[in-house]
């Protein structure tokens, strides 16, 4: 399966932020997106998601030779700071989220598996997610899309403002949840897309650029990178 965008774009005002964007990502792979703050890795992450409209373009799943609408079921969609209804515990969430869902969910399972999954502490499970630190109503939003089990990903720098601890948790769970669905990993901090990222894109100009990783060394890559995102910031 890909996930392919073809000439979308999105201007606000005078401002081209994303500029007929042509990319295809295939599935099974997280893909980091790398790009300067205010480069337009949120605009093009609600685009997708529908959240703004986009002037043109147009962007769908390819299974074989059969092109497929992308719908809402079958995109997830993680934001940076975390939204989680507070007036319920963990366990009152992920219930209510199951019941919701039952229908077109397969295989469901008990809570505690599910807690389990992202490492909540017991004791954690039944608090009002209300006395939750960042991380913990992180791991809560990424739980749900994760179970919910869409085809398309979309994650908006999830891990930055995380602990050490939290952050390598999310992201060996990201590991072992990219099969057969495409994963984009939206960050400005390279080093944390180099460790967890098996393709990296650069957002720089409103255009999507594949960075080779192949013939690079780490320190080449770095330099290819940051070259490239300098040009676009002394524009």
């Amino acid at each position: 399966m890909e996930f392919v965008i073809e000439h979308l774009s999105k201007r606000f005002g005078d401002k081209e932020v994303l500029q007929d964007i042509d990319f295809s990502f295939e599935s099974g792979k997280i893909y980091g997106l790398l790009g300067r703050n205010g480069a337009g890795k949120t605009t093009l992450f609600n685009c997708l998601n529908r959240d703004i409209r986009f002037d043109s373009g147009d962007f769908y799943f390819m299974q074989g030779q059969q092109r497929e609408k992308v719908s809402a079921q079958d995109m997830g969609y993680v934001l940076s700071t975390p939204t989680v209804p507070e007036f319920l515990t963990g366990r009152e969430f992920l219930k209510f989220f199951l019941d919701i869902h039952r229908e077109r969910l397969t295989d469901i399972r008990p809570l505690d598996d599910y807690m389990e999954l992202v490492q909540m502490e017991p004791e954690d499970r039944d608090k009002l997610m209300k006395d939750y630190s960042h991380g913990m109503k992180n791991k809560m939003q990424m739980l749900v899309n994760i179970i919910s089990q869409p085809k398309l990903l979309l994650l908006d720098e999830p891990l930055t403002s995380l602990d050490v601890v939290v952050a390598e948790e999310m992201k060996q769970l990201l590991r072992s949840q990219k099969a057969g669905r495409v994963v984009i990993f939206s960050t400005h901090i390279l080093d944390l897309a180099l460790d967890l990222c098996d393709e990296i894109v650069l957002l720089s100009h409103g255009i999507l650029e594949r960075v080779e990783k192949s013939d690079l060394d780490d320190d080449g890559l770095k330099k290819k990178i940051l070259s490239a995102l300098r040009e676009e910031g002394h524009e």
